[in-house]
C-alpha cells in the first residue's frame, strides 16, 4: 500500500501545486472589507476543486457571514467518517516592500513556494484535495470537507455553522489542518494550544492635559501611572505575577538554544523571560504582551501632562485555565495595581478558550504510524502551540464523541501572517502521503475513535 500511494502521491502534485498557486493568486483577506469580493471568490475556486475531485460541493454560510465551504464524498458503506478541515481566507500582506517577492505571486526559491497563504492554510486545503485525488472512487471512509472563510478574523460565525450543520458535519475522527510540524523532518501532532484574552485598560489621572511645568511633581501623569501598572504584570525573573492563572507541565522535548534564537529573531544578548522550561514558557504557562499603546508619539510631543493613556493586553493563558476565571485575575490584578488613586477602565476586546486534547486510542494510533511511515520512520512529536486557535474548542464541544487530529503544514520557518511567508515542498510532499496513510488506516481503526 505504502509504495502505491508514493506513486499516486508523485502522479497528484503537479497538478495540486498548479492548483495552490492558483488558490494564493486570489486576495481573499477575510479582515479587509474592500477585498470581500476576493473572499467569495475565493469559495468559490474551493468549491470547485472540490466538485472535481467528485464531491457534492456547496458554499454555505450563517446571517450574511464569510462563505465557507462544505463538501461530502462517500466510502464503503458502514466505513467511518472523517471531516477535513483548513480555511481559505488569509492575513493582509501589509507592506509589499518587506517581501522578496510579490505576496500574491506564487514564487519558488530554494525548495519553498513563497506568497501569502502558502501555507497557511491554502496548502491545508489543497493537502486535502490531494487525498481525494489519490484515492479516486476508492476512498477508504467517508468523507466531510469544511472549509472556513473567516479564521484570521476569530471565526464569529463558526459556532452557528457548526450547530447548523451538525449532522452534516458529524465525524468520527476530525482532521484540521492548521497547525504545523515540530522541525524539517520531524512530523508532530498538535495535543494543546494557549487560549487567548485580549483587554484594553485606560489610566486616567486628569480631566484635561495640563503644562508640565506648572503641574509636574504634584499632579500624577498618567503615562506613568500606565507603566507602573504595566510593569506589575511580572515579576523580576520575568514570569506573569497575575495570581490565579493555570499553569501546567509540558511534554518533556528538547527546543535547543541556537534554534529558539534563531526563530524567535531575539537581538543578541537578549535574556529570556520567566522559568522553566522553554515549551512550559512557550506552552503551559500564560504568557503576557502589550501589543498596543495609545500615547502622544516622541515627535512633536510638547511639555504637557496627558490626562489619559490606554494599553492592549495580550494574554495567552495555560490548557486547563478558562477565560472566565483568566479575565477576572487580570481585571483584579490591574485593579490593584493602579497607583495614586487614578481612575482605570478595564475593557475585555475579545477571548479564546484554551486547548487540550487528549490524544490517545485507535485514531492517534493510526495517525502516529501514517505520519512515522511518511517521515521514513521518524515518529511524530506531540507538540504544544503557545498561540490560540480557539475555533478547535468549538469543534471538541460541539462533537465529543470524535478523535480531533490537529495537523498542519508549517515548520518553524514558515513565517505564517509576516513577510516571505513560505512552504517548504519536500514537507508538504510528506503531509500529502501522511494524510492518505492516515485515511487509509483510520479506515480499520476509526469507529472507535479515542
Amino acid at each position: 500500500m505504502s509504495a502505491e500511494l508514493r506513486a499516486k502521491v508523485a502522479e497528484v502534485l503537479p497538478g495540486i501545486r498548479r492548483d495552490l498557486e492558483d488558490l494564493v493568486r486570489i486576495q481573499s483577506v477575510s479582515a479587509d472589507p474592500a477585498r470581500a469580493s476576493e473572499v467569495e471568490r475565493s469559495a468559490e475556486a474551493v468549491k470547485a476543486l472540490f466538485a472535481d475531485a467528485g464531491c457534492f460541493a456547496r458554499i454555505t454560510r450563517v446571517a450574511g457571514g464569510p462563505p465557507a465551504v462544505l463538501a461530502h464524498k462517500a466510502g464503503p458503506e458502514g466505513a467511518p467518517t472523517v471531516l477535513l478541515y483548513a480555511h481559505h481566507d488569509v492575513q493582509p500582506e501589509n507592506d509589499h516592500a518587506d517581501w522578496d517577492s510579490p505576496p500574491w505571486e506564487p514564487t519558488e526559491r530554494d525548495g519553498r513556494l513563497y506568497g501569502r497563504g502558502a501555507a497557511d492554510d491554502k496548502a491545508g486545503i489543497v493537502a486535502h484535495l490531494a487525498a481525494l485525488r489519490i484515492f479516486g472512487d476508492d476512498l477508504p471512509v467517508n468523507v466531510v470537507i469544511f472549509i472556513e472563510g473567516e479564521e484570521e478574523v476569530g471565526s464569529e460565525t463558526l459556532v452557528p455553522l457548526l450547530h447548523q450543520h451538525a449532522d452534516e458535519l458529524s465525524a468520527d475522527v476530525i482532521v484540521i489542518a492548521d497547525s504545523g510540524n515540530w522541525d524539517i523532518g520531524v512530523p508532530a501532532l498538535t495535543t494543546s494550544l494557549r487560549g487567548l484574552v485580549r483587554a484594553d485598560i485606560e489610566v486616567r489621572t486628569l480631566t484635561h492635559a495640563v503644562h508640565s511645568g506648572m503641574w509636574g511633581g504634584l499632579a500624577p501623569d498618567s503615562l506613568i501611572a500606565l507603566s507602573r501598572v504595566i510593569a506589575s504584570l511580572h515579576d523580576d525573573a520575568g514570569d506573569v505575577a497575575v495570581a490565579g492563572l493555570h499553569s501546567g507541565p509540558a511534554a518533556d522535548v528538547d527546543y535547543p538554544e541556537e534554534r529558539l534564537r534563531a526563530e524567535s529573531g531575539a537581538v543578541p544578548g537578549i535574556e529570556w523571560l520567566g522559568t522553566g522550561s522553554a515549551v512550559e514558557r512557550l506552552w503551559t504557562k500564560p504568557a503576557l504582551s502589550i501589543t498596543g499603546l495609545d500615547a502622544p508619539a516622541v515627535e512633536g510631543a510638547s511639555n504637557t501632562l496627558v490626562p489619559a493613556a490606554r494599553a492592549r493586553i495580550s494574554m495567552r493563558i495555560a490548557p486547563g485555565d478558562t477565560t472566565a476565571n483568566a479575565v477576572e485575575c487580570l481585571r483584579r490584578h490591574v485593579e490593584q495595581h493602579v497607583p495614586w488613586g487614578a481612575e482605570l477602565t478595564f475593557t475585555v476586546v475579545d477571548t479564546g478558550e484554551a486547548t487540550q486534547i487528549d490524544a490517545t486510542g485507535p485514531a492517534y494510533d493510526a495517525a502516529r504510524e501514517a505520519f512515522t511511515e511518511a517521515w521514513d520512520g521518524t515518529a511524530p512529536v506531540d507538540m504544544g502551540v503557545g498561540g490560540s486557535i480557539p475555533f478547535i474548542a468549538e469543534f471538541l464541544n460541539t462533537f465529543p464523541e470524535a478523535s480531533v487530529l490537529v495537523t498542519g503544514v508549517e515548520d518553524p520557518d514558515t513565517r505564517a501572517h509576516g513577510a516571505n511567508e513560505g512552504l517548504h515542498l519536500a514537507e508538504f510532499e510528506r503531509v500529502v502521503l501522511a494524510e492518505a496513510l492516515m485515511l487509509a488506516r483510520l479506515a480499520g481503526a476509526a469507529g472507535s475513535p479515542a
